[in-house]
């Protein structure tokens, strides 16, 4: 690609290719109004701790607005150009086998995050832009609110366009003794009680 001045066919060719890439630049990503989490860390170390992603996994997961997980996928990402196209299409792909939409609210009632494993440094990169597209037209298909979008690397974690982020876990790193949003388990007891706590547990 030519950068400065270039005739008016080039002009045009440039900005037809970064259109077909649909990405997203950090600055439109901050101007886009996406809600804040309230506890980043609690909401990756969960996710790492769920999933155990490795490298080019991607999870995407479902808060209510309590931020809450409601629901949660991960899914490892094809060797091919980045395209927000295409991970758009594996985004919703995995939102509607996960969780019902939400298209017929008026506004959307829970936030959709992405959690990308990846290596190198916590820097934005075009296929940073590509996913942070992918995620917001997901949302939109899907009737979700589009929410953060966190890199994970040997860095740390990092929530692009916040400048929040932290060094566990990271991308190899062993998952973190507790996951506050893990449900516990019920006790193993047999007799009433069990019946009871099953109960109420579904209530």
């Amino acid at each position: 690609m030519t950068f400065g001045f270039a005739p008016s066919s080039a002009a045009s060719l440039s900005a037809s290719d970064a259109s077909a890439k649909r990405l997203l630049e950090p600055a439109e990503w901050a101007a886009a109004g996406i809600p804040l989490l309230r506890n980043p860390r609690e909401v990756v170390s969960g996710l790492h701790a769920r999933h155990r992603p490795g490298p080019a996994t991607a999870i995407v997961a479902v808060l209510d607005a309590d931020e809450r997980l409601r629901a949660s996928a991960s899914f490892t990402r094809r060797s091919a150009p980045a395209d927000g196209w295409m991970f758009r299409n594996a985004l919703l792909a995995q939102l509607r086998r996960i969780i019902p939409h939400d298209l017929r609210r008026r506004t959307p009632a829970r936030t959709a995050v992405l959690l990308y494993c990846r290596e190198g440094d916590a820097r934005w990169t075009e296929e940073d832009g590509a996913w942070m597209w992918g995620l917001r037209d997901a949302c939109t298909l899907h009737g979700l609110r589009c929410g953060a979008y966190i890199t994970l690397t040997d860095d740390g974690w990092q929530v692009l366009g916040e400048g929040r982020g932290g060094r566990r876990p990271s991308l190899g790193s062993a998952p973190e003794p507790f996951a506050l949003s893990e449900v516990p388990p019920l006790p193993r007891t047999g007799g009433a009680a069990s019946d009871v706590l099953r109960r109420a547990a579904a209530r």
